[in-house]
C-alpha cells in the first residue's frame, strides 16, 4: 500500500484492493458486507448524508451498538470532511444535550431503542434537526434506508473526499468524565494515522489483523482505533457484538487473530478458566492441569527474570503445552491469536503472568483519548511485566519533575473542543502531554504507579497508591469484581468490595446460600472468604498499605451509572458519597455484623496456590 494521507484514501485504496474480502459480519454471519459492498453503501450513506446539510468541518452524532451500521455511517461522515462521534448508550439525557452543544451537530443516528431519549434532548433545546434511526423509522425520526435513497443533487463522492485533509478533523471522542463533565478530544486524520500504523508496525506486520471483534463501546477511543481504524488500513474482518456480555462466545465463535481487551476481561477469562478446572469431576484431569500451570508459570517467571529456561524446563513445557495449555486456549477461542492486548488500565501482574502462563502473550498497552488511543506499548520479544512497554517510534515520552508522565508526538490531540484553557492546561507550550500518570521509566520501559490525582494521603501522612491496593485485593479474591481503597485521611486502609456477578453466582451454589446479591453480600461465608483473601492481600502490601476493614456492596454496579463510567473507571467522589455511612462504620466500634451460617468451605473453591 503506498501511504494514503487521509483515512478517506486509505479506505479507498483497501476497497479496491480487497472488493470480496469480508470486511463487516455479525456473529453467525447474519450480516455479512464485502468491501466492496462496503464502499458503495459508504458512496450512498454520505450523498444522502449531504442532503440533510452534512458538509466538510460538520459533526455527525452516532447513539448505536456495536454493528456493522456504526463503520457504515461513520466512515461515510468522514468522507464528507466531517467528524463522527459516538454517544455511550448509558449516558443520560443532560449529558447527551450538552455534548451535542458541545459539537454542534445537526445529525444523529440512532438504534430505535435510543430514539426516546434523543428525542427529549431534542424537545429540550439542542442543535440536533435530524434524527436517522437503523432499524426503524418511528415518529420523529427518518430511516436510513430512506437517507439512502435520497441523495443530495449534483453531489460529488469524489471530489469530496479527495478534498479532505490531513489536518482536518477525523473524530471527537468524549472523555467519560470521571470528575465533571466530558471533555471532547479533538483527533485529526493525521494525528491518528500515525497511531494505526504504529499500532500495525508493532504488532508483527500487516496480516495480523486479519479477524478482529468489535465489542467495546465505539465511543471508546481504544475500539474506535482498533475495531474501525486500523481494521480500515489492513483490510480486517470485523465481528461486531452487539452485547458485550457476548465476548467470550463471540471469541470461540470468530478465533479473532487480535482481541484487544480491558483489565476486568481478562480477569474475567481468568476466573472462567479457573472456575472450569475446579468444577472438573475427574481429579486426575485437575491434576495435570494444576502441573500444567505450574510447569508454565515457571517457565514465565525464569522468562521475566531475564534466564534462559534449562533444557527439562523446555521438554516439560512442551508437554504441558500439548497436553493442556493449548486445548484450554482452544476451549476459549485463543488459539489463533497473533496479538493480545490490554489497556485502559494496568492489568495486575499476577493475571499478566496467568494468561502468559497460557501461551497468551497479552501486551500492556498505555495511552489516552489525547494520545490516538495508544502512545506505549510492549514490544513482541520483550514483555515486561507491571510495565506498559516502550513508546511509539514517533512518540517521545518524559517525567515532570512530580513524577508525572508526559507525552510528545503527532498523536497527541488537537485540542479539546471549544475549551483552550484546559487544552492548555492539558498540553504545554513545547508540545508536552500532561498524561495526569504518575509513572516511572526504566530501560525504555514505562510504569504506571497511578492517577496523580488518585493518590491517597492517610492520617499519618503516608502516600499511596489506591490502584496498586485495589488489584493487589483482586487478584487474591476471586469473589470480587470491583475494589475501592478508603483512605484520605483516615487512620487506616478500608475497602468497598463489589462481587463479580459470576463468581459471586458459583459461591452461592456452592455453599446453598441464596443468590439474591443483598443477602449473599452480608452473609458470614462470603465475608470469611473475602477475609482470606484479604490476609493473602495484607501479606504482599507494606504495613501502613493493608486492609484493616471492608464492606461487600449489597448490588451490582453497572457502566454508566453514578459510580461507575462506561469505560469501567471508578467515579472515587460519587463512591464515597453514596457508601459515606458505610464508610464511616468502617472506622467505628461498631462493624456490620455478617449473617449466616457458612456450610463448607468458606472460600471460592478454586485452589490457585497449586498453580503458582
Amino acid at each position: 500500500m503506498s501511504n494514503p494521507p487521509t483515512f478517506c484514501h486509505v479506505f479507498q485504496e483497501t476497497a479496491a484492493a480487497n472488493p470480496d474480502r469480508v470486511a463487516l459480519r455479525t456473529p453467525g454471519g447474519a450480516v455479512s458486507i464485502t468491501w466492496s459492498e462496503y464502499a458503495d453503501r459508504v458512496r450512498t450513506i454520505a450523498a444522502g448524508l449531504a442532503r440533510l446539510g452534512v458538509r466538510s468541518g460538520d459533526t455527525v452524532a452516532l447513539m448505536l451498538t456495536n454493528r456493522p451500521e456504526f463503520h457504515l455511517v461513520d466512515t461515510a461522515a468522514l468522507h464528507l470532511g466531517a467528524a463522527p462521534f459516538s454517544v455511550y448508550n448509558t449516558n443520560p439525557v443532560e449529558t447527551i444535550r450538552y455534548l451535542f452543544d458541545n459539537a454542534d451537530n445537526r445529525v444523529v443516528v440512532c438504534e430505535e431503542a435510543f430514539v426516546p431519549v434523543l428525542l427529549e434532548a431534542q424537545a429540550e433545546g439542542s442543535s440536533v434537526e435530524h434524527i436517522v434511526c437503523v432499524d426503524g423509522a418511528p415518529h420523529g425520526t427518518i430511516s436510513l434506508a430512506e437517507v439512502e435513497s435520497a441523495p443530495a443533487p449534483e453531489f460529488d463522492f469524489d471530489a469530496t473526499w479527495r478534498a479532505v485533509q490531513p489536518d482536518d478533523l477525523l473524530t471527537i471522542v468524549y472523555t467519560s468524565g470521571t470528575t465533571g463533565t466530558p471533555k471532547g478530544v479533538e483527533l485529526t486524520h493525521a494525528g491518528t494515522l500515525v497511531s494505526a500504523r504504529a499500532t500495525i508496525r508493532a504488532d508483527l506486520g500487516p496480516r495480523v489483523y486479519e479477524r478482529v471483534l468489535s465489542y467495546l463501546p465505539d465511543a471508546h477511543v481504544a475500539n474506535r482505533l482498533l475495531a474501525h481504524y486500523v481494521a480500515m488500513v489492513q483490510a480486517a474482518e470485523v465481528t461486531d457484538i452487539a452485547n458485550p456480555r457476548d465476548v467470550l462466545a463471540g471469541l470461540v465463535e470468530v478465533r479473532p487473530h487480535v482481541f484487544f481487551g480491558v483489565p476486568q476481561t481478562w480477569y474475567k477469562l481468568r476466573t472462567g478458566i479457573e472456575l472450569a478446572v475446579a468444577a472438573e469431576t475427574d481429579q486426575a484431569i485437575r491434576e495435570s492441569a494444576a502441573w500444567a500451570f505450574e510447569i508454565g508459570m515457571r517457565k514465565v517467571r525464569a522468562e521475566q527474570t531475564g534466564e534462559d529456561p534449562d533444557s527439562e524446563l523446555l521438554t516439560q513445557h512442551a508437554e504441558a503445552d500439548r497436553l493442556v495449555l493449548a486445548p484450554l486456549r482452544a476451549r476459549v477461542g485463543l488459539d489463533e491469536l497473533r496479538v493480545a492486548a490490554s489497556g485502559a488500565a494496568p492489568v495486575t501482574p499476577e493475571a499478566h503472568e496467568f494468561m502468559m502462563m497460557l501461551g497468551i502473550p497479552v501486551r500492556e498497552v498505555y495511552g489516552m483519548t489525547e494520545s490516538s488511543a495508544i502512545a506505549t506499548t510492549h514490544p513482541p520479544d520483550d514483555i515486561r511485566v507491571g510495565t506498559v512497554g516502550t513508546p511509539y517510534p514517533e512518540v517521545e515520552v518524559s517525567l515532570a519533575d512530580d513524577g508525572e508522565l508526559l507525552i510528545r508526538g503527532p498523536v497527541v490531540m488537537r485540542g479539546y473542543r471549544k475549551e483552550a484553557e484546559k487544552t492548555a492546561e492539558a498540553v504545554d507550550a513545547e508540545g508536552w502531554l500532561h498524561t495526569g500518570d504518575i509513572a516511572t521509566i526504566q530501560d525504555g520501559h514505562v510504569a504506571i504507579v497511578d492517577r496523580k490525582k488518585d493518590l491517597i494521603i492517610n492520617a499519618s501522612g503516608k502516600n499511596m497508591s489506591p490502584s496498586h491496593i485495589e488489584s493487589t485485593v483482586r487478584d487474591a479474591c476471586p469473589l470480587a469484581g470491583l475494589v475501592v481503597a478508603i483512605a484520605d485521611h483516615r487512620p487506616f486502609v478500608s475497602l468497598l468490595v463489589v462481587l463479580d456477578p459470576d463468581a459471586a453466582a458459583v459461591f452461592a451454589a456452592q455453599h446453598g446460600l441464596p443468590p439474591d446479591i443483598a443477602a449473599l453480600a452480608s452473609h458470614s461465608c462470603l465475608q470469611d472468604a473475602m477475609q482470606q483473601g484479604i490476609d493473602v492481600a495484607n501479606s504482599k502490601l507494606s504495613r501502613a498499605e493493608q486492609v484493616r476493614a471492608f464492606t461487600v456492596v449489597p448490588e451490582y454496579w453497572q457502566p454508566g451509572s453514578n459510580v461507575l463510567t462506561p469505560t469501567m473507571k471508578v467515579r472515587r467522589k460519587s463512591v464515597n458519597d453514596r457508601y459515606a455511612a458505610q464508610i464511616a462504620s468502617m472506622y467505628t466500634m461498631d462493624p456490620p455484623v455478617p449473617t449466616g451460617v457458612c456450610g463448607g468451605s468458606s472460600r471460592l473453591d478454586v485452589d490457585l496456590e497449586a498453580k503458582r
